[in-house]
């Protein structure tokens, strides 16, 4: 088997500098546009919603039900949101460090996904009442069970990702850990 000059001939040689490149701009491109429709989707939800009705779209399944949430998932731990706050500050911070590491799509799309998820959530925290820093996250999409949003979506969809890139020994580098048996 023959390769141009300086190419491997190894499957998914993916460990060069271009490689990183690729894997953060991915990681970046689904993190922005992540976090662009969790914002627009707030706005809208603000706008429309706010003093509403639900509106049902899949009966007893989904619905658009508006409320603002100073806690966590299920409302949890709304004299928190101070702590919540600080925690998502952390998260955002820690996981735009390891991006430059990033040589594995599922961690990429994984890792943009939890970025726009806290992010998402942390603006709220940030800019909306009742106060700077301890503002309520807006929630808008009813599963029966809970309210979210789409920055909630991206959150589990990141932890997704993360827990099935992790338990099949995949690291943030791409390189593979052998499974002991």
């Amino acid at each position: 088997m023959r390769a141009a000059r300086g190419a491997s001939l190894s499957r998914g040689d993916d460990h060069g500098p271009t490689a990183t490149h690729t894997y953060v701009r991915l990681f970046t491109v689904v993190a922005a546009l992540t976090l662009l429709v969790d914002q627009i989707s707030k706005m809208l939800a603000v706008q429309k919603l706010q003093g509403r009705e639900s509106i049902e779209l899949i009966p007893q399944v989904l619905s658009l039900t508006f409320l603002r949430n100073g806690g966590a998932a299920l409302g949890t731990g709304a004299g928190f949101t101070i702590v919540l706050t600080a925690i998502a500050v952390a998260v955002t911070i820690g996981v735009v460090r390891v991006a430059p590491k990033l040589r594995d799509k599922g961690w990429a799309v994984g890792l943009g996904l939890l970025l726009a998820g806290a992010a998402g959530n942390l603006l709220d925290r940030i800019f909306r009442e009742p106060a700077p820093l301890r503002g309520h996250v807006v929630d808008f999409i009813d599963y029966g069970v809970f309210v979210g949003n789409v920055a909630d979506v991206a959150l589990t969809l990141a932890a997704v990702l993360i827990v099935w890139r992790t338990w099949r020994g995949v690291g943030l580098d791409g390189s593979r850990q052998e499974k002991k048996t």
